[in-house]
């Protein structure tokens, strides 16, 4: 009877497992993806007004961050229209932004919602090493690795995915939202990427950069200066959820035959 009760409980969940298009791995994604969308939208929106955004129209490292961000966003949705998954990234507006903060970080939210801030810029200082990063971040939000761990915790929490939980005035559901994607939470305490999905997004973000025409090589220098900046200090809040170490570098090794494949250099 025990047994059977377990089985009853855990099919709902297992009903919400879906299977990444791209990944291919199984994953309990419970939230809507437009609902995620909607909010990110909402926070994004709020973020940029509570902070200096650098206009692409007069500074030249803006310009750079929406060039490298459009070429690897158009590189993605021509990888996922080629293998007519172009569904999956229903919803997705592009916006890519370079905010004055001299943290090292950078994120991305559903819907494709980039910001850059300008204190990865001194150690990303090339545009192939920025795009290896972008197509990291952009990674994590396209293979819903934040539903996935939105999901995992309201799990966690008991907390009942019904509608739209975000209107609903539902504490629990916007406090692990802001957890995962809020750009102030300490993301990588309260809700850390699995090392999974880090390698997740290293692949595929190296292939991504590789598809927009970066060459994909730079990402062994610029995980190597990432190590080199936190030695002996605080690490950077980007290294919060992002690893660097000894097997990262080997795993980005590995990948790299597959990177250079889709690597064809083109000109600014």
């Amino acid at each position: 009877m025990k047994k059977i009760l377990l089985i009853i409980l855990a099919l709902p969940l297992y009903q919400a497992c879906s299977t990444n298009a791209v990944t291919g791995r199984k994953q309990l994604t419970l939230f809507p993806e437009s609902t995620l969308q909607q909010e990110a939208l909402s926070q994004y929106k709020s973020f940029l007004g509570q902070n200096k955004v650098l206009a692409s129209s007069a500074n030249k490292d803006a310009e750079m961050v929406k060039r490298v961000g459009n070429r690897i966003a158009n590189a993605i949705t021509s990888y996922y229209s080629g293998k007519g998954l172009s569904k999956e990234l229903e919803g997705y507006q592009w916006e890519f932004n370079l905010v004055d903060n001299k943290e090292v970080n950078a994120w991305c939210m559903p819907g494709g919602k980039v910001v850059v801030y300008t204190g990865l810029l001194p150690i990303t200082q090339n545009e192939a090493a920025l795009a290896v990063v972008l197509g990291h971040e952009i990674t994590h939000a396209i293979a819903h690795h934040g539903n996935e761990r939105m999901s995992q915790v309201a799990v966690a929490q008991g907390l009942a995915v019904a509608g739209d939980v975000f209107t609903q005035n539902n504490q629990k559901a916007n406090a692990i939202f802001n957890n995962v994607f809020g750009p102030g939470a300490a993301v990588g305490v309260l809700l850390p990427n699995s090392r999974k999905q880090e390698y997740e997004a290293d692949h595929f973000g190296l292939n991504f950069a590789a598809m927009a025409g970066y060459n994909p090589r730079e990402a062994v220098a610029f995980w190597q200066r990432m190590a080199q900046a936190s030695a002996g200090n605080k690490p950077p809040e980007f290294l919060a959820t992002h690893p660097s170490d000894e097997k990262r570098i080997e795993r980005i090794n590995s990948y790299m035959e597959e990177a250079l494949s889709y690597y064809k250099p083109v000109s600014n």
